[in-house]
């Protein structure tokens, strides 16, 4: 009797147990995804420049060195008259080589993307992360190594814009997870790359270990994700009243709840008009501006100031400084965009203005030398890490929480755009900035 009663268990309980299971599912995956992502755009940086710096050392003799050879070498004293112990050329010049591509793909796709169906997306993410580190692993020129930096920043790009589009066929707290994995990628990119070759692995072995990482992107969106019947895998987007019906049905009781009942005028079937997506566009602009100004001044700092930001009298070395505020950049970024379950921002502006305050501040203490140590950098920095990463996943969850459902997948990847505008315009703007302080 008990077997049979087991085995005629209330439905409603074996659909809420198979929910759970499914939410737990798709938070996972969503995290991992994020961090794969994110991972070789984070490692994509230090492995090219200690392979290029091996390749420019090889060719020292050489009478007329390549620029760029100069320029990735991150560390290196070339001007010993300056108080700034500064490279010749800013770190900004590897930061456009690695955000370039992102932009112009985040510029150009949300207008076609919905033609590609998201598998193909996905493997063509992996495809190119994977080559990313295979080129940068077996190059023997500097060219191959700037093209395995461009792979990874395209992989970074598309994958950003579609996973941010994938997250409407899901409920609304795997943006939590997506923006927490993205924070993690940091963390973890930054620790293992230098673990790995601080036990005395090769660059170029410790980035084909990594290839296990486009990997778990793979595993992570194909086998773990439990996709609604709707999510237009291998075909086409099918337009229809009842793909709206059924996100809907995937939000949470208490979201459904701030979010009011839905009307039938938003559930229209067809394509976006290019009238629509320019209206789409129109009321993205008080999201993506503030989230652009967020970027623009963050990446200000950290690669336009941050190197500039010496104390020469104290245990750390100049790169060990460097490499520490890099760092607890990236802890302070994992921190708030795991924050979305604790509390929601959603005066985005005071984001920005708090982080302009940081870059005017720490603009005036690298020219007159106020701040009295590295530790107040260490909290500064920090603190900047923080307010980044809570404008950006407050900026898409309310994105996703007040677009229309027609309009919410082509919202989310528009907006995209934002931060990586930003962070083109300030490496551009830390050039004269840098050339500047080390005239000095």
């Amino acid at each position: 009797m008990e077997q049979a009663a087991s085995v005629n268990a209330d439905p409603a309980q074996r659909s809420d147990s198979n929910g759970r299971c499914s939410k737990w599912r798709n938070w996972t995956g969503f995290w991992l995804l994020g961090l794969c992502n994110n991972f070789a755009y984070v490692v994509m940086l230090s492995a090219a420049h200690d392979i290029l710096k091996k390749q420019a050392s090889a060719n020292a003799t050489s009478p007329t060195p390549s620029p760029l050879t100069v320029d990735v070498q991150l560390g290196t004293s070339s001007n010993s008259s300056s108080p700034y112990d500064c490279n010749p050329v800013s770190t900004a010049a590897v930061l456009l080589a690695d955000i370039l591509p992102t932009l112009l793909i985040k510029l150009a796709a949300p207008c076609v993307i919905h033609k590609l169906p998201y598998g193909f997306r996905v493997l063509f993410c992996a495809l190119m992360a994977a080559t990313s580190f295979l080129l940068v692993s077996f190059s023997s020129a500097m060219w191959m190594s700037i093209l395995g930096v461009i792979f990874a920043s395209i992989s970074a790009g598309l994958g950003e814009l579609s996973f941010l589009s994938l997250t409407v066929y899901f409920s609304r707290d795997v943006l939590g997870a997506w923006g927490s994995g993205t924070g993690g990628a940091g963390v973890a990119g930054a620790f293992l790359y230098s673990g790995l070759t601080q036990v005395g692995l090769s660059p170029q072995v410790t980035l084909q270990i990594m290839l296990v990482v486009p990997f778990a992107l793979l595993v992570s969106y194909f086998f773990l994700l439990a996709p609604p019947p709707t999510l237009p895998q291998w075909r086409e987007k099918q337009y229809a009243a009842v793909v709206s019906e059924e996100r809907q049905q995937l939000m949470d009781d208490s979201e459904e709840e701030e979010q009011g009942e839905s009307t039938p005028g938003n559930r229209s079937s067809g394509p976006l008009t290019p009238k629509e997506k320019l209206h789409v566009i129109r009321g993205l602009m008080r999201f993506v501006f503030p989230l652009g100004l967020v970027y623009f001044a963050e990446y200000f700092i950290n690669q336009g100031l941050m190197e500039l930001l010496y104390f020469p009298n104290v245990f750390l070395s100049h790169a060990e400084q460097y490499r520490w505020y890099q760092t607890l950049y990236q802890v302070g970024v994992l921190v708030s965009r795991s924050s979305l379950c604790c509390i929601k921002i959603r005066k985005l502006w005071a984001l920005s203005l708090l982080q302009v305050v940081n870059a005017l501040l720490l603009l005036l203490a690298v020219r007159f030398h106020f701040l009295p140590n590295p530790w107040t950098v260490f909290a500064i920095i920090l603190y900047e890490g923080l307010l980044g990463g809570a404008a950006y996943v407050n900026t898409f969850y309310f994105i996703s929480k007040e677009s229309e459902d027609r309009h919410r997948e082509f919202a989310m990847a528009a907006a995209s755009v934002g931060d990586s505008l930003g962070i083109a315009l300030a490496g551009l703007a830390a050039f004269p900035v840098h050339r500047y302080f080390c005239s000095l």
